[in-house]
């Protein structure tokens, strides 16, 4: 295969062909192929906006992005996006990258699918968002040339249906905490493909916490001047 793909440069480094090895040997094909077109489609939009990234960073956060979604990463208890920006921080490390740098990469893949705060951060933050919202979402779709998106797919090819499939994956990836959507994209998820999923509400939480805003104890802490707390 060509390093260079749509006019992008694949990463080259020891470290760069350790990731790719690591998560072709975990992940199936559908999430493998996912992630290196979550890194091109980052890169040219990277390009197109004329923004200044690491390449290499944007690199693994984008291969890294679902590795909480496979058995071997995954957590009892946190967020697939948490579990996937944990197992990145731990593979940056060992290659002596700069701790604001694998911040940078982990703050990249667990913002990946909290929708409007990924594009007010750095670059390599925003980029994993926006490939990861043209290939699953088909967001910008228009902005990338035809050329562009043929040259990325026939690189590394979306499988038939890949849109039932990644939602499958995330299923499977989410299934067994669901508590781990409260709050998130993921709660669709688990909504359309899990008949005993029953979606948290936060208000309801809210109304129904421990607190008693009536009883005498909350009264006495209000100000009384203002008559609210």
């Amino acid at each position: 295969m060509s390093n260079t793909i749509a006019g992008i440069k694949i990463p080259d480094s020891k470290m760069a062909r350790d990731a790719a090895q690591l998560v072709r040997d975990t992940e199936s094909d559908l999430l493998f192929h996912h992630s290196n077109r979550v890194f091109l489609f980052g890169a040219l939009a990277g390009e197109r906006k004329k923004l200044k990234y690491d390449p290499e960073l944007l690199y693994i956060g984008a291969m890294f992005h679902d590795m909480g979604l496979t058995e071997k990463y995954s957590s009892a208890q946190y967020r697939f996006e948490v579990d996937s920006a944990n197992a990145a921080r731990d593979f940056l490390r060992q290659y002596g990258i700069a701790e604001t740098d694998v911040e940078l990469v982990w703050d990249a893949i667990s913002l990946h699918t909290t929708p409007g705060i990924p594009e007010h951060k750095k670059p390599v933050v925003a980029l994993v968002t926006a490939g990861v919202e043209m290939d699953v979402l088909g967001l910008a779709y228009d902005e990338f040339t035809d050329t562009q998106r043929k040259l990325v797919v026939a690189a590394h090819p979306r499988v038939e249906n890949f849109k039932e499939s990644i939602i499958d994956a995330f299923t499977q990836g989410m299934i067994r905490k669901p508590e781990s959507t409260f709050g998130t994209v993921n709660a669709d998820v688990l909504a359309l493909k899990d008949p005993n999923y029953k979606r948290l509400n936060f208000c309801s939480i809210i109304l129904g916490s421990a607190w008693n805003d009536s009883n005498h104890d909350a009264a006495t802490c209000r100000n009384p001047a203002h008559g609210h707390a």
